[in-house]
C-alpha cells in the first residue's frame, strides 16, 4: 500500500498530479471509476474543475488553480481513444451537489451526456432510491486488474495486492448493478441539467 498526501501533490504543483493520472491511464486498457461524491476530471467542464481544484479548507495550501486545470483539460483526450474503455459509475449525489453556480453544475451535466455516447465510455448512475446493499464510502478507481487508487479527504491510497483489486472490483459490480445506465443514465443527466436551469430562473 502506498499513501500520499494531497499536501505533497499541491507543493509540487496540481499539475504534476495530472501529469502522473494521464501516465497511469495510458498504460491502462479498463478503466473503472467508482464517484460517490463528485464527477472525475476526465468528465469535468472547464469551469467546474476550477471549482474543484480551487481551495476548500483556509488550511488547504496554494496552488496554480489554472495550470492544473489546463493539464485537466488536455487528460481528457484518451477519451477519444477507441483501444481504451471507461466506466464511471456516480451516485445521484454526485451528479447534483452543488460544487458550482447552476450554470456550470447544468453545462457538467449536459457535458456528461454527451460524452456518455461515446462507444468506449459508459456512464452509469445510482439513483437516491435504490436499495444497495452496500455503503458508497470513497472514490476509488481501478486501473485494468492490477492496481486501485482509493481518495481521502488527506489524501490518496495506492492498492496493489490482487486482493485488494479483486474486493474493489466487487464492490464496483454491487453498485453497478443498481445503476442506470445507456440511455436512462442520459436521459436523467439532461432531466438534471434542466433542473439547474431551472432553479436558476
Amino acid at each position: 500500500m502506498e499513501y500520499a498526501s494531497w499536501r505533497t501533490h499541491t507543493r509540487v504543483g496540481l499539475h504534476q498530479k495530472q501529469t502522473e493520472l494521464r501516465a497511469l491511464e495510458r498504460s491502462s486498457r479498463v478503466m473503472r471509476h467508482f464517484l460517490p461524491a463528485v464527477p472525475t476530471g476526465l468528465l469535468h467542464v472547464r469551469e467546474y474543475a476550477e471549482r474543484t481544484l480551487s481551495r476548500t479548507v483556509a488550511g488547504d495550501p496554494a496552488r496554480d488553480v489554472r495550470r492544473a486545470v489546463d493539464a485537466r483539460m488536455e487528460r481528457q483526450a484518451i477519451l477519444d481513444d477507441p483501444s481504451r474503455s471507461f466506466t464511471f459509475l456516480l451516485t445521484e449525489q454526485a451528479v447534483t451537489w452543488r460544487r458550482a453556480p447552476a450554470d456550470v453544475m447544468a453545462a457538467q451535466c449536459s457535458h456528461m451526456a454527451a460524452v456518455a455516447q461515446k462507444k468506449n465510455v459508459e456512464i452509469a448512475i445510482v439513483p437516491r432510491a435504490a436499495e444497495v446493499p452496500a455503503i458508497p464510502m470513497n472514490i476509488f478507481v481501478v486501473y485494468d486488474e492490477r492496481l486501485v487508487t482509493v481518495e481521502l479527504f488527506s489524501g490518496e491510497v495506492v492498492l496493489r495486492d490482487p486482493r485488494d483489486v479483486a474486493h474493489h472490483l466487487d464492490l464496483f459490480a454491487v453498485f453497478l448493478d443498481h445503476a442506470l445506465t445507456g440511455s436512462d443514465a442520459r436521459s436523467y443527466l439532461l432531466a438534471a441539467a434542466d433542473e439547474f436551469l431551472r432553479g436558476e430562473q
